[in-house]
């Protein structure tokens, strides 16, 4: 099972990114975990589509996608939504729109988060469902993840540090695993 985790955040501490590469240490055997940011993606520009065509970053993760098994989206939570650049990135993703099915269409998702905020990402997680179920992913319902007061779980490294938040972790990514495999 091979499982393509994108980080939405930009920022070179991310508890997001963090959070993703702590599910690659949790990933269990047969599940490998790999990681991708939405760095060097562009805002989406009809007219620079048009010009231009698709950008390469979102070609690469275009690819990166399809030859994945399963997305595990890591969110940040900004003002209680999608942060821009996270939607921003889906939005390219989704062009052309001939192309939609190849690259979301049935494909199993699933979303979790980390916040420095006591709520983690439970509203960003909400706005995420739209989206994906306009573009007709197979959504996973059987487990939710929002790391709440993220600042305290990892160390200066990134490293998650906390055992409940690890564990839950790890059941989170099996049970995502064992539903995209069906």
């Amino acid at each position: 099972m091979k499982i393509l985790g994108i980080s939405g955040s930009l920022r070179a501490g991310s508890f997001n990114t963090a959070l993703l590469r702590a599910a690659q240490a949790e990933a269990g055997d047969g599940v490998s975990l790999d990681v991708a940011t939405l760095h060097g993606i562009p805002l989406y520009d009809g007219d620079l589509e048009q010009r231009e065509g698709i950008p390469d970053a979102v070609a690469a993760l275009k690819q990166r996608i399809v030859d994945s098994d399963a997305v595990l989206l890591s969110t940040p939570e900004y003002n209680n939504g999608i942060p821009g650049v996270f939607k921003n990135a889906i939005d390219w993703l989704s062009r052309p729109s001939d192309d939609t099915g190849r690259v979301f269409g049935d494909r199993p998702f699933a979303v979790i988060g980390a916040s420095p905020g006591g709520f983690g990402t439970l509203l960003a997680q909400n706005a995420w469902l739209p989206v994906l179920r306009t573009l007709k992913v197979r959504y996973w319902t059987g487990g939710r993840l929002q790391v709440s007061r993220a600042g305290g779980l990892f160390d200066a490294q990134g490293q998650l540090t906390d055992e409940a938040t690890r564990k839950a972790l790890a059941d989170f990514v099996a049970g995502f695993a064992a539903f995209a495999a069906r």
